[in-house]
C-alpha cells in the first residue's frame, strides 16, 4: 500500500479559525486572519471541543492511494461525503500485469498461500484468454477478484476526515482500510495538529462506542495513538 498527500488547503488551521470567528465576530474578513498562533490554538481547541465542526468543511485534503484491494476501495467509497477518481477496470486492461493483495492471514499458511497464488494466476491466465478472444475489458473484468489491486484519488474535507478516522482507525475496522486510515492520519496531522490532535477511534475521546462489540483494548489503543501523535509532531 502506498498513500501520498497530493494537495491540501494551504494553512488549513488559519482558514478554519477565520471561518469560526466569522460566526462570532463583527470584524472584517482581513482582521479575522490576523490572530496570533497562540490565540488561534486556544480558539480552535475550544471550537473542536464544542463540536462546532462545520467550519472544518472549508478545508480539504487530496490523497493518492495505490496498492489497495478492490475489497478495500469498496469500503472506502461508502464514505459518501468525499470525491473519488478510481482506476477503471473497463478501460485499463490487466492482461499483461495483474496485481493482487494477499491478506497476512493467508500468507501465514504456506500451503494456503500457494493455492491462493495459483488461483490468482489461473484467473489472470483466463482473463488473458478472454481478452485475446476479443472479449472487451469491461466484460473480462467480471472474473477479477476482490483481491485485485486498484489506484484511487480521494478528496475529503476536514470534518469528513475526522469522521472517517473515527470509524476506520478503530481496531474493529477491516485491517486494510484501518491501515489506510492510519497512514492518511499520519500525513494530515502535521499540517493541522490542532484540528487532528484527538483524531482516531471513538475510544480516544470517550468510552468505546462499539458497546458489546468492543475490542476490549481501549487503554492500549489510547496509548498507541498517543505515541503516534507524538511521532507525527516530532
Amino acid at each position: 500500500m502506498y498513500v501520498a498527500l497530493l494537495t491540501h488547503t494551504p494553512e488549513p488551521e488559519i482558514v478554519v479559525a477565520a471561518a469560526a470567528r466569522l460566526c462570532y465576530s463583527a470584524a472584517s474578513i482581513d482582521v479575522l486572519l490576523e490572530k496570533s498562533h497562540s490565540d488561534r490554538q486556544v480558539f480552535l481547541e475550544k471550537i473542536v471541543s464544542l463540536g462546532h465542526l462545520s467550519v472544518l468543511e472549508h478545508v480539504s485534503f487530496t490523497f493518492g492511494v495505490e496498492g489497495i484491494s478492490r475489497a478495500c476501495s469498496h469500503q472506502l467509497v461508502r464514505h459518501r461525503l468525499a470525491s473519488y477518481s478510481q482506476q477503471s477496470q473497463r478501460y485499463v486492461s490487466h492482461e499483461k500485469h495483474f496485481e493482487a493483495v494477499t491478506p497476512a492471514t493467508i500468507a501465514a499458511h504456506e500451503s494456503l498461500a500457494q493455492r491462493y497464488q495459483q488461483m490468482l494466476a489461473e484467473i489472470h491466465s483466463f482473463y488473458g484468454e478472454l481478452m485475446q478472444a476479443g472479449i472487451p475489458a469491461e466484460d473480462a473484468r467480471f472474473i477479477l477478484p476482490n483481491a485485485a489491486a486498484t489506484k484511487i484519488v480521494v478528496t475529503m474535507n476536514g470534518r469528513e476526515l475526522l469522521h472517517f478516522f473515527t470509524l476506520r482507525c478503530c481496531r474493529r475496522a477491516q485491517w486494510e482500510i484501518q491501515a489506510l486510515a492510519k497512514q492518511m492520519l499520519h500525513l494530515v496531522r502535521p499540517l493541522a495538529p490542532i484540528l487532528f490532535a484527538a483524531a482516531g477511534p471513538g475510544c480516544l475521546r470517550a468510552a468505546c462506542p462499539e458497546g458489546k462489540m468492543t475490542c476490549g483494548h481501549s487503554r492500549e489503543v489510547r496509548e498507541e495513538f498517543r505515541h503516534a501523535c507524538q511521532d507525527d509532531a516530532s
